[in-house]
């Protein structure tokens, strides 16, 4: 008889991840395995894979791997997600210091909705249209027109493939100004290799821009999962005490044969 593994889907603003409690290093961390786990047709279907695991210095440490079976940079949404199972598993009660691929991050949660705190930015790199800066994962932003009837696979797929970003791979974020306090962000992710329905780091990244350029310290930022937040604070050529807020909910949770 094959051993059966637990796990739990969750999704952020329609970011999904299948998400496995790790404690026990039992979980087989095989890129072909975690590929097929996350298949949308042969598996549970997910953006990616989570681990929560035990950590010496914090609450929990979260591996994070793409849908390519890749472990992967920092995960906004993803790190919202872990931090509602976190506290499903009654780890922590309603703020939370975990580790992640860089670095620790705090956390609060409450009636569903998780903040989440990024690392430092410390730099935005412009040529006067497009930005490029690292909110635990590289993002390049662009800001466009007309964002609902925008070929975002093309060309997201175009600038992550560019000569400069090919070999390490760039998650690409095109954004239109809603209003004066609105941003609409879709983006191509690396890894995963195709538009998702939101990007945590994404999302922060096109927020911080916008911030930059209008002297603001918050931004409601709508994707085509949802509503997020992004709150920060300027501090000489970048920004510190970012953080990211919406709702991360558990979808349903079964048994898969390892």
């Amino acid at each position: 008889m094959n051993k059966q593994i637990k796990f739990y889907k969750y999704q952020g603003t329609g970011n999904d991840f299948v998400m496995i409690d790790n404690r026990d290093l039992e979980f087989p961390k095989s890129t072909d395995f975690i590929e097929k786990l996350c298949d949308r047709r042969f598996g549970i279907g997910g953006d990616g894979l989570i681990l929560l695991e035990n950590d010496e210095k914090s609450d929990f440490k979260m591996v994070y791997y793409n849908s390519d079976g890749n472990e992967s940079t920092m995960c906004g949404n993803g790190g919202r997600c872990i931090v509602a199972f976190a506290h499903f598993l009654d780890i922590f009660e309603d703020k939370t210091t975990f580790d992640a691929i860089d670095g620790l991050h705090k956390a609060e949660i409450k009636n569903g909705i998780v903040k989440l705190k990024m690392i430092d930015v410390k730099n935005i790199s412009t040529d006067g249209n497009d930005f490029v800066l690292n909110t635990g994962s590289p993002h390049y932003v662009k800001y466009v027109k007309m964002l609902n009837n925008y070929n975002v696979f093309k060309n997201g797929n175009e600038i992550r493939n560019s000569e400069t970003y090919k070999k390490e791979g760039i998650n690409v974020n095109f954004v239109e100004t809603v209003s004066d306090n609105e941003l609409f962000v879709r983006t191509y992710e690396r890894g995963v290799e195709d538009e998702t329905y939101s990007c945590g780091t994404g999302v922060t990244a096109a927020a911080l821009t916008f911030m930059d350029k209008n002297n603001q310290t918050s931004v409601a930022v709508k994707v085509l999962g949802g509503q997020l937040k992004v709150y920060a604070e300027k501090n000489g050529e970048g920004f510190t005490d970012i953080w990211l807020e919406g709702p991360a909910n558990q979808v349903f949770k079964g048994d898969i044969a390892l």
